[in-house]
Formats: C-alpha cells, structure tokens, sequence
C-alpha cells in the first residue's frame, strides 16, 4: 500500500475535496513546502515534504519550493543545497517551482506601505523590550505604545528612512496596527518589519530591513498563487493573523490556512535549535551525523527515502499532536530491508578458531544463499579453510542453562558449514579467551546428504585466510529518555554516552570487498550494515537498525506513564 492509499482520507485531503468541488479557486490546487533555509531538514519535516508534494499530485496541481529566507543572519546557501538534496532522496521534483520569500522583498515593502498609508501600520519606536512589557500576557491585555498614533506622513517617512539605513538596528520597527487588546497575543499590533543591517544571500546589501515570518509567510504565499497553506498545528493560533493580512491589503489570491499535528518521535528531538546546539557544541559530528533525525543524518545511517513515506503513511494526518515510538520507524525499515537486503557474514569482535584436523593447505568453496526467501536472488560463495573467525559471544566457557552456541566439549553446526567441537581453550596472560582449538565432523557438510545430522546451535563465522578487516559502527539513540526535551532542566542531559559504538578490525566475507555506498546488507544475527559514505579514510559500514528492537519496553513503559500523568 502507498502513501496515497494509507492517507487518502484524511481531513486534510477532505477539505481540499470539499473547495474543489465547490468550484474554489477555478478547481485549482497549489500548495508549497516553505523551508528555512537556517538548518537541516529533519524527519518532522518529512511528514510535511510528503503531505504538500503528494496532495499538489493527487489534485493534479502544483507544490511549490519556497526558501522563507527573511532571517540573513542564520541562513547560508549550505541549507538550500541540503535541503534541495533531501527533497529529491525523498523523490519529489520542483520542476522549475522554486522561490525564495526574497523573489517578493520589493512587493512586500510596497505592501507594508499600502497599510501605513490606510492607518493600519506604524512605526514604533519603543525597545523590543518595552514591546514585550506593552504587549501583556494571555490572561491581560496588552497597552497601546506611545508611538501609535503617528500621522499617516511621519510614519511614511521614518519607514523610508528604514529602508535607506538612516537607523541602526533596534531603534525602530514597523508594526501593524490590529488590537492590543485582543485575547489572541498574535493580534497584539505584531511587528511587520525590523532593521538588521545584514548581507543577505541573494539580495546582497539592497536591503537593510526585512520583513518578519508571519507577513512574509502570507503574502508570499498570496503572491505566489497558493491555494492550500498546510502548517503544522503551532500555527493554528496564527491563522487570524494570516487572515488579516489577506483581509487587509490588495492581494486577489486568498489562500487558505489549514493545520495538521506535526510529527513527534520518542528518544529524539524536533527543535533545530537544540539540533543546532547538538553541532555547535560537538556533540554531534555535524547535521549529517548518523545519529541524528535529520534527513541527511538518517540516509547516512541507511534508511531508505520508501521507508520514510511508509513511516509517514502509517503516522497518518490529524489535528491530534501526538509523540510516534521511534521503534515504529524502524519497523518500517526493518520490513523493507528484510525483503530485499541480501544476507553476508560478519564477525564484529573476531575470536580465531582452529580446527586441528581440517588440512593446513585445503580450502572449500560453500554455496550460501543471498537470501533465504527470495531464491531469484542467487547464491554466493563463502571460503572455508582451517583458520576460522567467530563471535567471541558465541562461546561460553562456562554457559548459562540454554546456551546453544559453543562451549567445551559441545557441538556446533557452521551456517552452510560443518559440525565442530570445542576441544581446548587458549587464554592470554590476563585470562581473556583469545583462541579456540576445534575439530569438525567432515561427513556433515550442511546441504549435502551426509549432513542432516542435528545439534542444538548454529553459528555464523568467516574464513581467516579470506576475511577482509573493516571498521563497523554501530548507532544507537541519540537520547535515553523518551521526551529528552519536555523534561526539567537542559535536554542534553540525556544523551546517550553509548549512541556510537566503534568496532576496530572487524572480519567479514570476503564478499563485501565490493560492496558499494547505496547497498544495504544484513550481517546476519548482527543487523542492516551500509557503507558510509562520508568515511574519510577506509571502507566503515554503519549499522543502520538492528534485526530486533531491544526498547520496544522501554517505548511501552513511557507511553503508559505518559498515558496516566495525561
């Protein structure tokens, strides 16, 4: 089932029914995904990416690429390219839509002086922080400011006076003149436009003013031809103020505003601005990092653009906020890697196994199958000799009841091998077990006739003459704590000092030599490997998930408590 079919229903989807059927906006549908440019993309955006793009194609529309980039001091031309990046991983194609808030700066100026000129905008002159102090609280009104009243002409001027940089930042802003008084803070004479004497990416040194979110957002969004502006539900209490704009100035597009619940997962966090300080303060090697939500962290790690859709297709559409387990997302991983990743050996802590009466010089052949339930897939072959490699948690000198691997005296079967024994056991100075003397039964090569015969345990293992060494890392959450950012105190306190393990000299078949960066595999027993294809020295494979999700407890136990407390 596609992301169609999963969220074809949903309220959203109703609406935009409802306005075309009504004969709105011609039957037209245009929508636009309106990133920052001040960040990586991360999967909360996904929901929204995959909402604008899907419904512009499901309506035969259009879904517009718009770069909100009113902020010069936090953005940079490395966010677009990123961003851009994402987009097209994801599989969604602007063909030629693509738009910067920017394209409408001189609009915009003009706009905000259509409001002046009708008295519903001003130039205020009070610091931002006698603004906050003036505008109240959600249970008392604000004031109206000293300057309020400024005649239609001073405030022309001292708005021109702006833009030609007569001021220095602070000293003045523009803001429209709607109801100090109202319940709704957003209606409290918001600020339209501020002095930030800052180059900007695109428009250089032009201007030296620049409008704020709300007033570009709207606008550009009437400019451009939108018909459907799809925000996530902090917007909601914005949308009177979205209106307004449309209400009050000479735009014939009138878009329409409507809110759905953003996407929030368990063990991570949304905010770029924490995403940021993640960076900043190294805790992280960069917004690529594979341990982070980011688009470009996530596709590093191994997840694929089609287990992201089906993730969000499963998540749904409503005005319900809600926080998804993390373990749900890479379910959806694991279902689609289990179907098409071939199967390859690897030993990630290597302990050596000698079988004594394997001859010195011989080595087989064995046929392995690429995947056990797809037989279109092809056989591989794996070298077996006399030196082997194991994992060194396959033995136990002394094992717990049910132990089913190897230990002294106990046998063994080598997937696609031999039945072995542990004969003796080799340790270091220090008592570490560094090496296994074996022998193996050479009448119960598996798949052959001779080779039915039964023991308890199978374990995978690599031929030490023909394993190649590579480096493994092996990702986990970012964060120990379910809600890391609702809690008290600074949310990097619950990093997870065990997010990255770093696996030196691993061994795997001899296979894997050629693997490329875009090939997933399951080591099997260990989980889903891909290449990195950031890794600056040698070949490192990065565990994308693992075969089983080891917190879905964890998950449960604060979804019932989070349940209680609510």
């Amino acid at each position: 089932m596609d992301i169609e079919e999963k969220i074809s229903k949903d309220f959203v989807r109703q609406i935009i029914e409802a306005d075309t059927a009504a004969g709105k906006n011609d039957g037209r549908v245009q929508t636009r995904f309106p990133p920052e440019p001040n960040g990586y993309l991360h999967i909360g955006h996904a929901k929204a990416i995959c909402l604008d793009f899907e419904i512009a194609n499901e309506f035969a529309g259009q879904c517009y690429l718009r770069f909100d980039d009113t902020n010069p001091e936090k953005e940079d031309i490395e966010y677009v390219e990123a961003i851009k990046e994402d987009l097209r991983w994801l599989g969604y194609s602007w063909d030629g839509r693509l738009s910067y808030a920017s394209d409408y700066f001189s609009k915009l100026y003009d706009l905000a002086i259509h409001l002046i000129r009708e008295g519903k905008a001003y130039v205020d002159s009070l610091s931002s922080e006698e603004i906050r102090l003036l505008r109240g609280t959600l249970k008392d009104p604000g004031k109206n400011s000293p300057y309020r009243d400024r005649s239609t002409e001073e405030n022309l001027a001292l708005f021109a006076e702006m833009a030609s940089g007569v001021f220095e930042e602070g000293e003045h802003v523009l803001r429209a003149k709607i109801d100090m008084t109202s319940p709704n803070i957003n209606l409290r004479d918001p600020t339209l436009y501020r002095i930030r004497k800052v180059s900007h990416q695109r428009t250089g040194d032009k201007w030296c003013i620049y409008p704020m979110y709300d007033f570009a957002h709207t606008l550009s969004d009437a400019l451009e031809g939108t018909t459907h502006s799809l925000c996530t539900l902090e917007f909601e209490d914005h949308r009177p103020l979205y209106e307004w704009f449309l209400e009050n100035l000479p735009v014939a597009n009138k878009p329409r505003q409507i809110e759905f619940s953003r996407l929030n997962l368990m063990f991570t966090v949304m905010s770029k601005r924490k995403l940021s300080q993640l960076v900043d303060e190294g805790y992280v090697e960069g917004w690529n990092d594979p341990r982070m939500p980011t688009l470009s962290g996530i596709r590093r790690r191994g997840y694929t653009a089609a287990s992201i859709k089906d993730f969000i297709g499963r998540v749904g559409v409503t005005k319900k906020d809600n926080t998804i387990e993390l373990g749900s997302l890479e379910n959806c991983l694991r279902e689609e890697l289990n179907e098409i990743a071939p199967r390859r050996f690897a030993v990630l802590r290597p302990l050596k196994v000698i079988i004594e009466n394997y001859p010195e010089d011989k080595e087989e052949w064995l046929d392995a199958s690429n995947h056990p339930n797809r037989p279109e897939l092809g056989t591989r072959q794996i070298p077996f000799c006399k030196e082997l490699y194991i994992e060194s948690d396959d033995f136990r000198e002394d094992p717990p009841r049910k132990f089913r691997r190897l230990s002294p005296g106990v046998e063994v079967r080598l997937r696609y091998g031999y039945i072995i024994k542990c004969e003796s056991v080799i340790k270091d100075k220090s008592g570490k077990v560094v090496q296994l003397h074996c022998t193996y039964d050479s009448a119960t090569q598996s798949g052959t006739e001779q080779g039915q015969r039964k023991v308890k345990g199978t374990i995978h293992w690599v031929s030490a003459r023909h394993a190649i060494c590579r480096d493994l890392h092996l990702y986990d959450r970012l964060f120990v704590a379910p809600n890391p950012d609702k809690g008290d105190g600074d949310f990097k306190q619950y990093i997870n000092p065990d997010s990255l393990e770093i696996l030196k000299n691993s061994m795997l078949e001899p296979s894997l030599e050629n693997a490329k960066p875009d090939e997933r595999f399951q080591f099997e027993r260990q989980g889903y490997f891909m290449i990195d294809s950031e890794a600056s020295e040698q070949t490192v494979f990065n565990r994308t998930v693992t075969l089983r999700d080891s917190w879905a407890k964890i998950e449960r136990q604060a979804i019932t408590q989070s349940t209680k407390k609510s």
